[in-house]
């Protein structure tokens, strides 16, 4: 017998699970997401940054690990993590902007991102690496989902890639500023909320300055805290006035705020933070994009642990999106809470008989 506070805390010591992802669109219990439209560009926009050889027969070689099998998602991560640190010093100092290694990065984002959702779920790690600055951590965080919410409204790589490194820059304005006010950012009045609501100009502002390959990036910053229905800033933009591209960004950044926050707020699970944003939100983002979102988010996502209808313990493996209440779960100890000596892997969605009563905490004895 082992005690359901020592099987928790085991977990740690287990490999990490590699979430799969199956190829068809999730459909939710509660709210069955349609397949979500493309948006429609609102401007004329320049296709730029895309994965070589996309438009041609025959792909251009290609430096091996961009392109390499299995690259390893905590890498890529962390790479692009890094490069932001360095574009902190590039905000009050000087010296050129490294696009080329930002774009690189984010075309294996994107390739990783196809392959499998593990990159998407290690951008939903609850809570920044020691010695990280937090806005290089959100911003990686908002690049990798604002991609992905992207790739399933239909975008192509290059507008993938466009769109990614965007993200990865809307709040560049908000290192201008005391760090004190990124921390209070729930509690600003008078002149220091009027500061911080001027980021998206300075961001905006900052990537011009840079040289951006594009002027659409600029522009999608400059609007990613727009909202359908006017109540954003900074110029009260509605509907199709504010860019595609920024509305994807501003629930990017909303989600990551929601779940990793700068302040002391609690932070939210992932589908907590979709709930709220259905819930108390359902204005601010077009439909599309929340079940965009909604589609990668599990109630039970990889390495929860669970309990089954039948009492045994298990940890999630892999996310169903046909199905997201019945995942992958790998059964750890049986009905009796002794601990298996080989873990087996069963498919919730093959065992119609079998389902989750709920998430194990180390509380539970």
């Amino acid at each position: 017998m082992v005690r359901m506070s020592d099987l928790v805390r085991g977990l740690a010591k287990d490999p990490p699970p590699r979430p799969a992802e199956p190829a068809a669109p999730e459909s939710r219990a509660a709210e069955p997401p349609s397949t979500p439209a493309k948006p429609a560009p609102s401007r004329t926009r320049t296709s730029y940054g895309g994965l070589p050889g996309e438009a041609s027969p025959a792909p251009a070689a290609e430096p091996a690990r961009q392109e390499a099998p299995g690259e390893d998602p905590q890498h890529v991560f962390g790479e692009l993590q890094e490069l932001l640190g360095e574009v902190r010093a590039l905000v009050r100092g000087a010296g050129p902007f490294p696009w080329d290694r930002l774009q690189s990065i984010l075309q294996r984002v994107v390739v990783s991102l196809e392959r499998s959702s593990d990159l998407f779920w290690v951008a939903n790690n609850p809570a920044a690496p020691p010695g990280v600055d937090y806005l290089a951590f959100h911003q990686a965080r908002v690049a990798v989902m604002a991609i992905r919410i992207g790739a399933n409204s239909g975008y192509d790589r290059s507008r993938l890639v466009a769109l990614g490194i965007a993200g990865a820059l809307i709040d560049v304005g908000l290192w201008q500023m005391p760090e004190g006010i990124v921390r209070r950012a729930d509690a600003l009045a008078g002149d220091e909320l009027t500061a911080f609501r001027s980021h998206p100009r300075l961001s905006a502002e900052a990537i011009r300055r840079w040289g951006a390959p594009d002027e659409h990036i600029a522009q999608a910053v400059l609007e990613h805290h727009e909202r359908e229905q006017g109540q954003g800033f900074p110029q009260g933009l509605t509907g199709a006035a504010v860019d595609p591209d920024a509305k994807i960004l501003g629930l990017a950044d909303l989600y990551a705020g929601l779940t990793v926050p700068a302040t002391s707020r609690p932070r939210l699970r992932p589908h907590e933070a979709v709930r709220e944003i259905v819930k108390s939100r359902h204005e601010a983002f077009p439909t599309t994009l929340v079940k965009a979102l909604l589609s990668e988010i599990s109630v039970f996502p990889p390495g929860t642990v669970v309990r089954l209808n039948t009492e045994e313990i298990g940890r999630v493996v892999a996310v169903n999106r046909n199905h997201p209440l019945r995942p992958r779960v790998e059964i750890m100890a049986d009905s009796k809470g002794h601990r298996l000596p080989a873990p087996k892997v069963i498919d919730l969605s093959e065992a119609p008989f079998l389902y989750i009563t709920g998430p194990v905490t180390e509380a539970s004895r």
